[in-house]
């Protein structure tokens, strides 16, 4: 595969941000021991990553592995509204990849809903009672051909296999059954704001034991329930233009399509949905030549593929957990 260029970020910076989307809660003596650098120096570039980059790791439920349903949004809005809007759900907890298109008028939301009842509240109750929404149209997730526990960082090139390995944690892949107890809720949550909280920090946010804590996020990260993620900026990568597409094959090319998008080292997200189009990735560029060369070429040659709708991002709102300044 080739590897991906940055114009701000050095070899270093790279190697530690792949480094964490293998496995977040690595100790920075453990990545400086792979990378061949002091703790210190892992530590320095770290702050300079979460200060230039937008670095932040988090918990994330998975909800492929939980067997939770997820949905892609696509909210129609008139003019004045559709900021508002997407800043409105953006505080949701169960919503994440908000972003505005179509000149503003339009919203992408992914759901990642904890229960069945946040799900239900959100597109039976708040959407259609929100009379700025002219238009919603939703689409499931069927099946992740790329993103989630797997970091789009990685298509740089940055690690050698050795070193992923090295740091890949001792529970891949993960070993089900995947799933969630109501008493994970305080460790969750506290994982959620940080993915590296401390044993000591997360043992005062549950009032558990500290082996009791290791034991069970060890449990959890085990079985898939949760992964530890990596969230940050594209443009410091050089990569500032983001765009959804929403793409149409034949009954019989969604799986070869959908794997052979993931080879793409455009493509950050892809999953194949059901609606009208059969499947739907994020993808991110240098700048709009780079969309329009990977539309017409790469995407536009592969066999299968009928039709393509790209929803190039106005502005991205929230990421995983992260509501992004404007």
């Amino acid at each position: 595969m080739p590897v991906l260029k940055s114009d701000t970020l050095d070899e270093l910076d790279l190697q530690v941000l792949c480094a964490l989307e293998i496995d977040g809660r690595a100790s920075f003596s453990r990545i400086g021991q792979v990378l061949g650098v002091s703790d210190q120096t892992v530590a320095r570039r770290f702050r300079r990553l979460s200060a230039e980059a937008g670095l932040r790791v988090v918990a994330v439920r998975d909800a492929a592995a939980l067997g939770r349903d997820q949905w892609m949004l696509r909210l129609r809005c008139t003019p004045d509204s559709a900021t508002v809007i997407a800043d409105a759900l953006a505080k949701r907890p169960d919503t994440q990849w908000i972003g505005l298109a179509s000149g503003g008028t339009e919203i992408a939301c992914m759901t990642r809903p904890r229960s069945p009842g946040e799900h239900d509240d959100l597109l039976l109750g708040k959407l259609p009672r929100t009379p700025s929404v002219v238009e919603i149209r939703a689409q499931q997730l069927l099946h992740r051909f790329y993103g989630g526990p797997t970091g789009w960082s990685r298509k740089f090139g940055a690690l050698t296999a050795e070193q992923e390995a090295a740091l890949r944690p001792g529970t891949w892949p993960p070993a089900g059954p995947a799933r969630l107890e109501p008493e994970d809720e305080p460790l969750l949550a506290a994982l959620e704001r940080d993915g590296r909280a401390s044993y000591p920090e997360l043992q005062r946010a549950t009032g558990r034991s500290e082996s009791a804590v290791k034991r069970r996020l060890a449990a959890l990260l085990a079985s898939g329930a949760v992964y530890i993620d990596v969230e940050y900026h594209s443009e410091v990568l050089g990569h500032p233009v983001a765009a959804l597409l929403w793409i149409t094959t034949s009954p019989a090319a969604v799986h070869s399509v959908g794997e052979a998008l993931a080879t793409h080292q455009e493509v950050a997200f892809a999953a194949a949905t059901a609606g009208p189009s059969h499947i739907v990735v994020t993808a991110v560029f240098p700048d709009t030549a780079g969309l329009y060369a990977y539309l017409s070429g790469p995407l536009g040659r592969l066999e299968g593929v009928q039709h393509v709708e790209s929803m190039p991002f106005l502005r991205r709102v929230k990421q995983l957990t992260y509501q992004r300044p404007r």
